[in-house]
């Protein structure tokens, strides 16, 4: 019965937990998600180049920028299904690539791009589902 009694404490705490950090997140997420839409869609600019500049940056800023919002996007809602969670970002990724190209502001659309977007939100995801793991 202290065994059951215990159990049932420390699960009541973990979910708690959990739903203070989704709170946290489901105020980080929209302004998060609204300052990356405006990254993207911005009029592109000319590249200067700097020491830290290398062949690829650009790809590892999509990839670090979605793993960012694929960590806060499943933090936000920690119970929506994989399958929906990756419809989302995939969507996304998608929709911003294609008005890139659509609006003319001098961005293209590239499909590596939605592929490090999509590399990012995985990572996002399994960085989120391990740290739970681990601690909760």
């Amino acid at each position: 019965m202290v065994q059951i009694t215990q159990n049932y404490l420390l699960q009541k705490n973990t979910r708690q937990s959990l739903d203070n950090i989704s709170k946290i997140f489901s105020k980080i997420l929209p302004i998060y998600w609204a300052f990356l839409t405006y990254m993207l869609l911005k009029p592109g600019e000319e590249n200067h180049e700097y020491w830290f500049m290398f062949n690829g940056i650009d790809k590892v800023l999509h990839v670090s920028i979605f793993a960012m919002l694929g960590f806060s996007f499943i933090a936000t809602f920690p119970r929506i299904k994989f399958s929906y969670f990756f419809q989302i970002i995939l969507l996304y990724a998608f929709l911003t690539e294609i008005l890139q190209e659509e609006m003319g502001l001098g961005r293209s659309m590239e499909t590596l791009d939605i592929v490090a977007d999509i590399i990012g939100c995985l990572i996002g995801y399994s960085i989120y589902k391990a740290l739970i793991k681990r601690f909760f």
